[in-house]
C-alpha cells in the first residue's frame, strides 16, 4: 500500500497512507517515525526479498541459471523501483551516511551465487562481488522508455555472456535459457 502510494508521489502524505493501509497515523507513526523512515524500510524489505530469492534458485537450478534468472529478478526490481526513485533519494539524503539500506544483503545473494558459479566453472575464476555490481550498474540507468525491459535483457545477457569468457566449464556465450523473458 505505502509502497504505490510513495510511487506515485515522493510527497504523499503519511496520513493518506495510514488512511489506505487502514490503521490510525498515531500506529504509523509509531512504526515509522519519518517519510524517510518508511520509504528505507519498504526499500530495505523489497531488497531482501531479491536477495532471498538466490537461495531459492540455486537449490533449484544450475548455479548459471540461477544466476542469470535472479539477475533478471533483480532487472525488474529496480525497473518496479523507477517510481519510487525521488521518494528513495529523499530518504538515503536523509539518513545522512548510513550504509544504502538492503546492500548488505544483496552483496551477500551476489556472493553466493558467484561462489556457486565458481565452483562448477560456469563463470571466470576472480569475479568480486564489486567487479558484478558495477557490470550491472546500468539497470539503475535504463529510463522509463518502452524498450526498457529488451535493454534490461540485452544488458544482462551482456553481463552473462563477459562472466562465462574465461570460465573452465563453460560452454560458451549464449547457452543458457533466458528465464528473464
Amino acid at each position: 500500500m505505502a509502497l504505490a502510494e510513495l510511487t506515485r508521489s515522493a510527497d504523499v502524505p503519511l496520513s493518506t497512507i495510514a488512511k489506505k493501509a487502514g490503521v490510525g497515523q498515531g500506529t504509523l507513526y509509531r512504526n515509522f517515525p519519518s517519510r524517510e523512515a518508511l520509504v528505507l524500510e519498504i526499500y530495505r524489505h523489497e531488497m531482501r526479498q531479491v536477495a532471498d530469492t538466490a537461495v531459492e534458485l540455486l537449490r533449484t537450478r544450475a548455479p548459471d541459471q540461477a544466476l542469470r534468472e535472479w539477475m533478471g529478478h533483480l532487472a525488474r526490481f529496480a525497473m518496479a523501483k523507477a517510481g519510487l526513485a525521488d521518494a528513495l533519494h529523499k530518504a538515503m539524503s536523509a539518513s545522512c551516511g548510513q550504509e544504502k539500506p538492503g546492500h548488505g544483503q544483496m552483496t551477500e545473494a551476489v556472493s553466493l551465487l558467484l561462489r556457486a558459479n565458481e565452483e562448477v566453472g560456469t563463470i571466470r575464476p576472480g569475479v568480486t562481488t564489486d567487479d558484478f555490481l558495477l557490470a550491472i550498474a546500468g539497470l539503475w540507468q535504463i529510463g522509463l522508455a518502452d524498450d526498457r525491459q529488451a535493454r534490461a535483457k540485452r544488458l544482462l545477457d551482456l553481463v552473462m555472456d563477459g562472466l562465462r569468457v574465461g570460465a573452465p566449464g563453460a560452454a560458451g556465450p549464449g547457452t543458457t535459457a533466458d528465464p528473464a523473458d
